[in-house]
């Protein structure tokens, strides 16, 4: 049996971030095969939900880079290597020096995912603050309002790209962090953030789930750094056209760009859909 993977932004989302009608056609003609299939995505779940929303992705779906997992048969999560409030305190100072707004998704005693966030930096920050307010299922708070029982599943944030690199240089001199970022896929003038606990990723996730349900192949699509370290792991790894020359590089094959259909194309022909 394999496993397949599929990155969302750049990767199996076309522009618009959504479903293309001849993708969701192929991942239902995917299904019939019998094929096991997931995404694996910095998306939260709540975040990636509206762009998934027209497929019913049947197995364990893996977010946040593999802090986050989804089971939407069992209306279930599993988390992984939560951060403590001590690992990000004097690291949100480097937010506040670049004025980026970091939003802090935490999971509640209750059970409840809350948001946290300092002061609002710009229409991106506001963007996302209006975006994170809409969620019936979580709910958006000051900084101030975090208690100490708070446990932080992620950060994430958008802004200028050259300020969310100087944020990416600073988070390696935390033992407990890792931080990817990219952009230029829905706004060319924005960078998107993701900092989360430096044991867990997207390959690490995968290969748990791997051995959980006993595959003995992964094969993944990808288009980013937060995508390479399903790369190094996977048996084959696919990257996306649009993705840059060194994520090409990393990948065993390029397959045609996140908005044409390049994904659902390459798996017509591989599994003769």
């Amino acid at each position: 049996m394999e496993l397949v993977a599929f990155d969302l932004d750049g990767t199996l989302l076309n522009r618009h971030q959504r479903l293309s009608e001849y993708t969701l056609e192929t991942l239902d003609r995917l299904k019939a095969a019998g094929i096991f299939y997931t995404v694996a995505t910095g998306r939260t779940h709540l975040a990636a939900a509206p762009c998934i929303q027209d497929h019913d992705f049947p197995h364990w779906q893996i977010f946040k880079n593999g802090v986050e997992w989804w089971n939407p048969e069992q209306d279930s999560y599993r988390h992984r290597h939560l951060l403590a409030q001590n690992h990000i305190t004097d690291f949100l100072d480097f937010f506040a020096d670049n004025k980026i707004t970091p939003f802090i998704f935490c999971l509640e005693d209750d059970g409840s995912h809350r948001v946290y966030h300092t002061q609002l930096h710009g229409h991106l920050s506001d963007n996302i603050a209006n975006e994170l307010g809409n969620h019936k299922n979580m709910s958006l708070h000051p900084l101030a309002d975090m208690t100490h029982t708070s446990k932080i599943t992620n950060i994430s944030a958008m802004g200028k790209p050259d300020l969310i690199d100087k944020i990416v240089e600073a988070s390696k001199d935390y033992e407990h962090l890792t931080a990817y970022s990219g952009g230029g896929i829905y706004n060319a003038d924005a960078a998107w953030l993701d900092v989360h606990h430096s044991k867990v990723c997207k390959g690490s996730a995968l290969m748990e789930l791997k051995e959980e349900i006993g595959a003995e192949r992964l094969i993944v699509f990808g288009d980013g750094d937060n995508d390479l370290s399903m790369f190094a792991t996977a048996d084959e790894a696919y990257a996306t056209d649009n993705a840059l020359d060194h994520i090409k590089s990393a990948a065993a094959g390029v397959i045609g760009h996140h908005d044409e259909d390049g994904v659902a194309k390459y798996l017509r022909k591989r599994y003769d859909l």
